[in-house]
């Protein structure tokens, strides 16, 4: 009678796999208690604070235009201040012009470099696997967690610098140096536009950060690691003599979203641009899954 007892104790704790009765790979680490932890992490708080003062620091700097920037041969910029002070919308695109090629590729690579790096360097990787989490399962989360963070970062940019903008040089149409001005309803989407391609072409850099962060347990090499090489493979797309070559560099599609602004619309090298941020992206995240998925992990 003891023995039959034990037995059906047996059967019904462990699954015939050899699992605990009850236990679900897609119950474990959920997305939403990971995106609470990351909130809860400073370096999350302060690169989102960022991207709010960005706004008002700009703002800031041109209550002080002396309107020198003509006797300092910076006629260029002077132009492009002098659009940004002309309205909300104006404004909004100046700062994603300005933040665009440095700032945003930093913070999408701290979200997406750290993101499994961190864990590795505090010794509680190996614990979140001993749950047990599915290692695919625990890099799906951490990634869409990270990708989560890089698009609220770059929604709280654009939003605090139209809102602050409009509050301060008003709702007034869009106008850039590529194209004639755009009523504000019409510049506004152009804007969104503008804000989509972004977000696609950072994609680049959330799939080379993240898979250096499996690579390696250092989460500062994993995020250096994927801005040096984004500004280095922009440094090779200035150079010509590579000719034909640069069309296959991430970066050579980076500033296309300026065809948006264009009338009509140019979505030549948009599209070009989106299916070469999307394969490089995809190309990432598998090596990235097909290395940690073999990777011995110790830490």
């Amino acid at each position: 009678m003891a023995g039959s007892t034990r037995g059906e104790t047996t059967t019904g704790s462990v699954h015939p796999s050899g699992a605990a009765a009850g236990y679900r790979p897609s119950a474990t680490m959920p997305f939403v208690a990971e995106f609470r932890r990351q909130a809860s992490r400073r370096r999350t708080q302060l690169a989102l604070g960022f991207m709010v003062l960005l706004p008002l620091i700009i703002l800031i700097a041109f209550q002080f235009d002396t309107g020198d920037d003509d006797d300092n041969g910076n006629n260029e910029f002077s132009s492009l201040v002098d659009l940004a002070t002309s309205g909300g919308l104006n404004f909004t695109l100046f700062t994603l012009f300005v933040s665009a090629g440095f700032l945003l590729v930093v913070v999408v690579a701290l979200f997406c470099g750290d993101t499994v790096a961190s864990e590795a360097s505090w010794g509680s990787l190996r614990y979140l696997l001993a749950v047990p989490v599915p290692r695919a399962r625990l890099l799906t989360v951490k990634l869409l967690v990270a990708l989560a963070y890089s698009a609220i970062a770059l929604v709280l940019l654009a939003g605090t610098a139209l809102l602050i903008g409009t509050l301060r040089y008003g709702w007034e149409p869009l106008r850039s140096t590529v194209a004639a001005q755009l009523e504000p309803g019409e510049g506004l989407l152009r804007l969104l536009a503008v804000l989509g391609y972004l977000a696609v072409v950072l994609l680049v850099v959330a799939g080379l950060a993240f898979l250096l962060s499996v690579t390696t347990d250092a989460a500062l090499g994993a995020v250096g690691g994927a801005v040096l090489l984004w500004i280095l493979s922009s440094i090779l797309d200035q150079i010509t003599a590579l000719g034909a070559i640069r069309a296959f560099l991430p970066t050579h599609f980076s500033t296309a979203w300026l065809g948006l602004l264009s009338t009509p619309v140019q979505t030549d090298d948009v599209v070009r641009g989106c299916i070469s941020a999307i394969s490089y992206a995809t190309l990432f995240w598998g090596l990235a899954y097909w290395r940690f998925t073999r990777k011995d992990v110790t830490s």
